[in-house]
C-alpha cells in the first residue's frame, strides 16, 4: 500500500469513528429522553454515571499505584462538581426541547472551551479564534431567534450546560500534562457521581426495573462514545474528523421525528452547521500550531 493508500485508510477510519460516535451520542440523549420526565434530572444524570462505574473501575485499578499531589484532587474534584451540574441541567433540557436543540446548541462547548484557554491558560489569541467566536453567536442566535420564537428553560439549560462542561474540559486539559488519560476518564467518572448521589437522594423517585435497564443502556452508549472518539482521534487528525461530528444533529433531528414526534426546524440545522463550521476553524487552527502526532494523516 502506498504512502496516498494510508493517509486516505486513515482519514476514512477516523471519518467512521466520529460518525459512529455521534450515533451513540445521540443513542445516550435518546435513551434519557425517552426515560422521561418522570424521572428527576438529578437521578438520571447519576444513575448514567453510577451505571458507567463497573465499566470505567477496572481500569482504574490499573493506576492504583499512581500517587496524586493535593493540587490535582483539588482539580479533580472542582472539575467533578462542574461537571455534575452540567450533566444534570444538560439532562433536564433533554425532556423540555426538542433533541435537534439539545444537540445543536451543545456544539457551543468546544466554543468555549477555546475561549477558556486564551484567557484562563494563557493562549495565544488568534484571528480563527475571534471569527469562531463570532459564528458561534450567529449559530446561537438563529437556533434560539429571541424574538421570534418562545425561549425555553430547556436552552438556557443548554446555555449552562456548555459553560460548566467548557470549564471541566479546561481543568481535564491542565491534568493531562501530568495524569494518564485513564485517570482523567477514571476519576471524572467517580467525582461525578458522588457530587450526584446526594441531589439523586433528595429527588429520588422510585422506579420500575426496565427504567433501570434503559440507564444501563444509556451508560453503554456514552462509553461507547467515548470510545469510538477516542478511535477517531488515533486515526486521524481533528481537522478530518471534526466535520463529521454535525452528523450528531442529524441522528438527533431524525431520531425526534422518528421517535418522539418533533418537527424539523431548519434554523436549529442551520444554526449547528454555522457552530460546527466555527469548531472546524479552530481545529484547523490548532492543527497548524502543533500538528497530531500518531495519526496517519498527520505525517
Amino acid at each position: 500500500m502506498n504512502r496516498a493508500s494510508v493517509l486516505q485508510s486513515g482519514a476514512l477510519a477516523g471519518i467512521l469513528w466520529m460518525a459512529l460516535s455521534t450515533l451513540f451520542a445521540v443513542a445516550t440523549g435518546a435513551t434519557i429522553k425517552h426515560i422521561g420526565q418522570d424521572v428527576p434530572a438529578a437521578q438520571s444524570a447519576f444513575l448514567r454515571f453510577a451505571f458507567g462505574l463497573p465499566i470505567i473501575l477496572p481500569l482504574m485499578w490499573m493506576a492504583l499505584p499512581l500517587r496524586l499531589t493535593p493540587q490535582q484532587w483539588r482539580l479533580f474534584g472542582a472539575r467533578g462538581a462542574l461537571h455534575a451540574m452540567g450533566v444534570m441541567i444538560w439532562y433536564y433540557a433533554l425532556t423540555h426541547i426538542p433533541l435537534g436543540e439539545v444537540s445543536a446548541l451543545n456544539y457551543l462547548t468546544p466554543v468555549l472551551v477555546a475561549i477558556g484557554a486564551t484567557i484562563f491558560l494563557g493562549e495565544r489569541v488568534l484571528t480563527s479564534h475571534v471569527l469562531a467566536i463570532v459564528a458561534a453567536v450567529i449559530g446561537t442566535l438563529l437556533i434560539l431567534q429571541p424574538g421570534i420564537k418562545v425561549i425555553d428553560s430547556g436552552h438556557i439549560a443548554m446555555i449552562g450546560t456548555a459553560f460548566l462542561l467548557a470549564g471541566g474540559y479546561l481543568i481535564a486539559k491542565r491534568l493531562s500534562a501530568t495524569v494518564q488519560p485513564t485517570v482523567i476518564v477514571g476519576m471524572l467518572t467517580i467525582a461525578v457521581s458522588a457530587f450526584l448521589f446526594p441531589f439523586a437522594l433528595w429527588f429520588w423517585v422510585p422506579l420500575e426495573p426496565s427504567q433501570y435497564l434503559w440507564f444501563f443502556l444509556a451508560a453503554l452508549f456514552a462509553t461507547g462514545g467515548q470510545y469510538a472518539v477516542t478511535r477517531a482521534f488515533r486515526a486521524a487528525p481533528v481537522t478530518v474528523t471534526q466535520p463529521a461530528s454535525f452528523l450528531q444533529l442529524v441522528w438527533a433531528t431524525i431520531l425526534g421525528v422518528l421517535l418522539f414526534q418533533e418537527p424539523v426546524d431548519f434554523w436549529v440545522l442551520l444554526g449547528g452547521a454555522v457552530i460546527v463550521s466555527s469548531i472546524c476553524l479552530l481545529a484547523w487552527q490548532e492543527s497548524r500550531k502543533s500538528p497530531a502526532r500518531g495519526g496517519p494523516v498527520a505525517a
